[in-house]
């Protein structure tokens, strides 16, 4: 059998020098996300905590979680809708 990954609008934001942390303060708050001194960042995802390194992205999944992803698989994922007004 084979599936079709569904259409679903995710938030993610790209871990790069330009990256603000209060973007993600929620997260920072709750312990889901850690800001490294190297630009990393650790993230506690449901598989336990992974690092997102920068030029990679960070994910907010259907159920509020978060994980990092690197860009090459992004790019093949994922593309950019318009916001709703």
């Amino acid at each position: 059998m084979k599936f079709r990954k569904k259409p679903v609008v995710i938030d993610a934001w790209k871990i790069e020098p330009s990256f603000h942390e209060g973007e993600l303060a929620q997260a920072v708050v709750d312990g889901k996300l850690k800001y490294c001194e190297d630009g990393s960042v650790l993230i506690a995802t449901l598989e336990g905590t992974m690092q997102g390194l920068p030029g990679d992205w960070i994910i907010r999944g259907v159920n509020g979680e978060y994980y990092p992803c690197k860009p090459d698989i992004f790019a093949k994922t994922y593309e950019a809708v318009e916001s709703a007004a």
